[in-house]
């Protein structure tokens, strides 16, 4: 009989990408289920994009950017106390962490720094994502983990 490995044979840390969107919710849900089980580390990622509308504007703006950030702020926050309320329910060891910039840039940042052995992502609703692609499409394309887009 040969030896056996010592190791597992799943990932250590997955991240789920998370911005609130129906979709976005559901990657988590699977993500959440799919680490509990291999007794991993779920790493719930949020980043915060201002929209870019809001800068051509001007300065007479100022007020509006402001409360569109105090608003973005709020939805980190709260994703924050449902990752932290949810995991201790489902017993799962969980972190959520929240990045300002572009959402790819973030993504691979967070995965990279987390050494993550899998991306979890929602699948875009956006028509346009088919022809300029999507955040999914650009994290399998970079080939640096593997990547589960939950419709």
């Amino acid at each position: 009989m040969g030896q056996c490995e010592i190791g597992r044979d799943g990932p250590s840390v997955v991240v789920a990408a998370v911005d609130g969107s129906p979709t976005s919710l559901r990657a988590a849900a699977y993500a959440a289920g799919l680490a509990r089980r291999q007794k991993s580390v779920l790493v719930v990622a949020h980043v915060i994009t201002t929209p870019a509308l809001l800068g051509v504007a001007g300065a007479t703006t100022i007020g509006a950017i402001s409360s569109v950030d105090e608003t973005l702020d709020e939805v980190a926050e709260d994703l924050r106390r449902q990752v932290e309320k949810e995991s201790v329910r489902i017993g799962l060891e969980a972190r959520f962490r929240a990045e300002r910039g572009d959402a790819y840039t973030e993504l691979v940042r967070i995965a990279d720094d987390e050494r993550a052995d899998l991306v979890v992502v929602g699948a875009s609703a956006r028509a346009g994502h088919r022809l300029v692609g999507s955040i999914a499409v650009r994290l399998v394309r970079a080939g640096r983990w593997p990547v589960t887009v939950v419709p």
